[in-house]
């Protein structure tokens, strides 16, 4: 399975990096949607995308508002954006605000379950995360595999069950120890 590291960076993008966003091409999942977001239709391998949202956060959404062309021309057939219910309204009532931006990309907005299936018979699961207006952390369990997508928070007690026995982890390291404070 191939993982697309599309966004890596935290709060702003520079000239080197953009914001959260990773891709499994091959099933159609994308974790985030960053500033890196625009680079999705490139890396297309299915016609239906399933977008799990940590949080609601500018820097993980603004991405939303750039699919708006690959859906208009047909380049998918459908496009799922999964997140806590909160978090998906304040999304579709701000980013999405007729006076901020007045097309609505045609997404399906689902709150999430307590479990998803994935493509490869795989089956999603996530963790609250301890993060200024809260967060979720991801992991996908296949047959013979597993991935864990856990980014903004800075409390890695609070998940270490849930990521235990994962064969890979993505894990946000923004702060060195020494500035700890500023982590929290």
């Amino acid at each position: 399975m191939r993982i697309v590291l599309l966004g890596t960076g935290g709060y702003h993008p520079n000239d080197r990096r953009h914001t959260a966003c990773l891709m499994l091409p091959e099933s159609g999942i994308i974790f985030d949607a960053g500033t890196s977001f625009f680079r999705v239709p490139q890396y297309m391998q299915t016609r239906d995308l399933q977008i799990f949202l940590t949080h609601a956060h500018l820097d993980h959404i603004v991405g939303l508002s750039f699919f708006l062309l690959p859906m208009l021309t047909g380049q998918v057939d459908s496009v799922k954006v999964y997140g806590e219910a909160s978090k998906l309204d304040a999304i579709q009532t701000h980013l999405f605000s007729e006076e901020i931006f007045p097309l609505l990309p045609d997404y399906e907005f689902i709150t999430l379950p307590e479990q998803v299936s994935v493509p490869e018979q795989g089956t999603l699961r996530h963790i609250n995360l301890e993060h200024p207006g809260g967060s979720v952390g991801y992991r996908i369990d296949w047959p013979g595999h597993s991935l864990a997508y856990v980014t903004d928070t800075s409390h890695p007690e609070q998940h270490l069950e849930f990521v235990k026995g994962v064969d890979l982890l993505i894990h946000e390291c923004y702060f060195p120890d020494e500035q700890a404070e500023w982590a929290d």
